[in-house]
């Protein structure tokens, strides 16, 4: 079966892709949050609108609050956008003065808008995202193989894998994470400051050997000074004695990291469930746990004849979806068939959902996500600007979704280069 990067199957395997790059130029990739509610005009919180080219939305919000002089995580933002890319995105601030706000210059930042709201602005404030894309050197009547996938995708639905992003450069978080549920803290050490990889940077990859090594001082020496989080638990590491040496890096690691690693596993897990039901994803089985209209909230499809019949119909409309487990330990798992592929993909990761109830002080509740997601506002054309002809790609997602999904089925580019899928 084809595959992608991630070695996840597409739905169109069948379907030729069209090649091509993308994010060749900042421009290439737009991005515009489509808020979950308007701002209200009164209110003691400032919504302002940010256009920001070319740098992520921390380092966007860092930028901001040093101008307001407040702390970053005073600033609220509904979601993170690419870097690579030009993006326009809500952020709040309490008892903001909005003249100084409309005051700030950058290269890459400008705010665009003020204006009030009662609350401050939380991720997954957020409805969907509208995307402006440019595929660059695509292969010969690309127009038409682009068309002929978008129309099985339309039909069917995206699969709503989790990007690449998610698993880190390294593509080693998922394993992080698992370490951390499993409690291996030996296994967590070892990946997070061993195990050197090709694509590693020469200093890191000097430092990850070192450490392998046991040579933990040149490891520390090694290890780039601007990888802060590392560092500072591999000095713990160095410093403590051997019987908690372990347990004790773990403790130093930022909690923000270990939710990332712990989310990793959870997406992967999701993953490998969705690339399993692949042929299935747009229809529902007896006891699937559905969603309407790609809500959170879910309910088992029955197997008696004659509720299957309806539920068959309404997934093939596109009123209701199969889910997969982003699991936790109060996620609920499916039943009959579904549920079979999800316990069978929990004890591949070697977890079982309980083992999310203690995760090095965190409690991980777990949810359910849409096997699909559904786009819309859909445009798709040939033009040309002043570095070239490109196919031009235009559509909305739901929040949470990936489009580099959605890009990826249509290139289906195997070896992806930096700058393409």
């Amino acid at each position: 079966m084809q595959t992608n990067a991630l070695n996840l199957p597409y739905l169109t395997a069948d379907l030729p892709g069209i090649g091509g790059r993308i994010k060749q130029h900042v421009d290439d990739f737009r991005v515009e949050e489509i808020p979950l509610y308007p701002a209200s005009g009164e209110g003691t919180h400032i919504y302002f609108t940010v256009r920001k080219r070319g740098i992520p939305t921390p380092a966007a919000v860092a930028r901001i609050a040093k101008h307001m002089q407040v702390r970053p995580s005073e600033i609220g933002i509904a979601g993170l956008k690419d870097a690579r890319a030009l993006t326009v995105q809500q952020m709040s601030l309490e008892h903001a003065d909005p003249q100084k706000l409309a005051a700030f210059r950058d290269r890459q930042v400008e705010i665009v808008s003020t204006t009030r709201h009662t609350n401050k602005l939380r991720p997954g404030h957020l409805q969907a995202n509208r995307f402006t894309i440019k595929v660059r050197d695509a292969a010969a009547g690309a127009l038409d193989r682009a068309q002929e996938i978008l129309d099985v995708l339309v039909r069917r639905g995206v699969p709503n894998y989790f990007g690449p992003q998610r698993f880190g450069l390294r593509n080693d978080t998922a394993a992080l994470g698992r370490a951390l549920v499993a409690g291996d803290l030996d296994e967590f050490v070892a990946i997070m400051f061993g195990r050197p990889i090709d694509s590693d940077p020469p200093d890191c990859r000097a430092a990850r050997a070192a450490f392998d090594r046991g040579d933990i001082q040149a490891a520390l020496t090694a290890w780039p000074r601007h990888f802060s989080h590392p560092r500072r638990a591999l000095s713990a590491y160095r410093k403590a004695n051997a019987s908690r040496r372990n347990s004790r890096t773990v403790a130093v690691v930022d909690k923000r990291m270990k939710r990332l690693y712990v989310s990793a596993l959870q997406s992967a897990i999701f993953n490998d469930v969705l690339a399993k039901r692949i042929e299935t994803l747009d229809t529902v089985m007896p006891g699937d746990l559905a969603a309407r209209d790609g809500g959170k909230a879910v309910f088992t499809v029955e197997e008696a004849p004659e509720y299957l019949e309806i539920e068959l119909a309404r997934a093939a409309a596109f009123e209701i979806s199969p889910t997969g487990p982003i699991p936790g330990y109060r996620s609920s798992l499916a039943t009959g068939q579904p549920g079979q592929i999800e316990r069978d993909t929990l004890a591949a990761h070697g977890v079982t959902t309980e083992d999310f109830r203690h995760v090095d002080r965190m409690k991980v509740k777990g949810a359910r996500r849409a096997l699909r997601f559904k786009i819309s506002n859909l445009e798709l054309s040939t033009d040309t600007d002043e570095t070239g002809s490109h196919l031009l790609l235009k559509f909305t997602a739901p929040s949470g979704c990936y489009a580099t999904v959605l890009l990826d089925e249509i290139t289906k580019n195997r070896d992806p280069e930096p700058g393409t899928l």
